[in-house]
């Protein structure tokens, strides 16, 4: 089965060229077509009041002896009376006159009578009607007559029939029909001219941008610069710069993740290789050889879970379907998941939490979640007090991991969140904090971790820490009305 061929697609310039000149030949066709018909009606017209004057002035030519029914018609109707209304060796005239029986009584015998049976209504005062016919095998118009004839003699009615051929009409109308269609013409390609001219000149930074970009080697994703761009492409150009923009940082996440795998991953294998190395050399006994590997494999498999978790939330955050999230059930289900942990250190566990409802994905808040509480469970003391409590506070979710170990020095403040940054803490990849911090911008909410004093919270000085604070606030999602979506009820993961 052969691929289906693409859809027909016109370009910008050929759209608009046949949105605006269509409709232009359109309305010049049918402009014409008008113009024909009224120029013929006017032609037809025109030359009708001349038929009309021959008629009557053969009419005046007349007489007649006797009264009504007994009166008899007689004319002397020279050729010079037909003579002055020919204009030119085009037309030929020809004339009947009859009494009201149809006898005939002077002119052209063979012209054919009047047909019809008295005169419809006419727009002159005279008693005529117009109307086309054949004589000789030549079309020509007709004017018919009816002329009251009076002397002193007698009085009566004749019916006066004058006929035109059409050639002089014909001729006049084509030459009318050609000068104004060549007028048109020349309208029409003025129009082309320069709707073609501004079609090509509202395109041309179209063009240039094409240009532009098919020109760009591969893997650049700079800004486009259209200073010369039209107001209608500008909301295209910005959002085809942020596109670029967010295409750029995940090309550079893509290389940061390979450059930091790449090289975090290379000590674990190499302190492996040694390990395994010194095992079979027989350097140390197997036992404590096959401890030592599981501890590196241990070590570099918490290092790659962590970074496919950071590489993860990269790819997230370029997605929009999030859904709305109860996030004090998302906590119960990761505190019952560490709960062993938990029970190992003996720690005194206390969780105070309510309903609310957040925008995001369901990894993403197991993950923030989940590392918090790991960080706090290793850094507790055996049997000290760890508590998670859930409030909101100026609409925003507000989730604080509070425990009882050391602290943070403030020395190591400033590098607290960097990728790999361990400080004095043995087996850490430092990576759990990038991670949360990385969820937490993708959510659209702030971190931070503040040192428990004696005295209160967020003492600067490094003395009298009595526990670390993890405190993470998210913004709370809108009900559904409120979003425009139907209301589905609480959704969890």
């Amino acid at each position: 089965m052969s691929p289906s061929r693409p859809a027909l697609r016109l370009s910008l310039r050929r759209y608009l060229l046949l949105g605006l000149l269509l409709p232009i030949g359109v309305y010049v066709l049918l402009n014409s077509l008008s113009l024909y018909f009224d120029t013929r009606d006017a032609v037809q017209t025109a030359y009708d009041r001349t038929l009309l004057a021959s008629a009557k002035s053969i009419g005046e030519l007349l007489t007649v002896e006797g009264y009504d029914a007994q009166a008899r018609l007689q004319a002397s109707v020279p050729h010079a009376a037909l003579e002055a209304f020919e204009t030119d060796l085009r037309s030929r005239m020809y004339y009947r006159v009859s009494d009201m029986n149809g006898e005939w009584v002077s002119g052209f015998e063979a012209l054919p009578p009047w047909p019809g049976k008295g005169l419809p209504p006419s727009p002159y005062s005279a008693l005529v009607h117009f109307y086309d016919d054949f004589y000789r095998g030549d079309p020509v118009r007709v004017a018919v007559l009816l002329q009251p004839v009076v002397s002193e003699h007698g009085r009566g009615m004749a019916m006066v029939q004058v006929a035109e051929t059409l050639g002089l009409r014909q001729t006049l109308v084509g030459d009318i029909m050609i000068a104004s269609l060549l007028r048109q013409g020349v309208l029409v390609a003025m129009v082309i001219v320069i709707v073609i001219a501004v079609v090509q000149r509202a395109t041309r930074p179209v063009r240039r941008i094409s240009a532009e970009l098919q020109q760009r080697p591969e893997g650049e994703l700079t800004r486009i610069s259209a200073p010369d761009a039209p107001r209608e492409l500008l909301p295209l150009i910005d959002a085809t710069n942020q596109l670029m923009g967010r295409l750029q940082n995940l090309l550079d996440h893509q290389k940061r993740f390979v450059r930091d795998t790449s090289h975090q991953l290379r000590t674990p294998l190499a302190v492996l290789k040694v390990q395994v190395q010194s095992a079979l050399r027989g350097d140390v006994d197997p036992q404590t050889a096959l401890l030592e590997i599981n501890a590196t494999v241990e070590r570099a498999t918490q290092l790659a879970n962590q970074m496919l978790a950071l590489a993860k939330v990269e790819q997230l955050r370029q997605q929009t379907d999030t859904l709305p999230l109860d996030l004090a059930e998302v906590v119960r289900e990761v505190a019952l998941d560490l709960s062993p942990l938990v029970a190992e250190r003996n720690l005194d566990f206390e969780l105070q939490d309510q309903p609310m409802t957040v925008l995001a994905h369901a990894w993403m808040l197991r993950e923030l979640v989940r590392n918090l509480l790991h960080n706090a469970i290793r850094h507790s003391p055996a049997g000290g007090r760890l508590q998670i409590t859930l409030q909101v506070e100026d609409d925003q979710a507000v989730l604080t991991v509070s425990d009882q170990g050391p602290g943070i020095a403030s020395t190591q403040r400033e590098r607290l969140f960097q990728p790999f940054w361990t400080g004095d803490v043995p087996g850490s990849s430092g990576l759990g904090l990038t991670i949360c911090q990385e969820i937490v911008r993708a959510l659209g909410g702030r971190i931070a971790l503040l040192n428990r004093h004696d005295r209160g919270v967020g003492v600067p000085d490094d003395e009298g820490v009595s526990g670390l604070d993890a405190c993470v606030r998210l913004p709370l999602a809108q009900p559904a009305s409120q979003r425009g979506e139907p209301d589905k009820g609480k959704i969890t993961p």
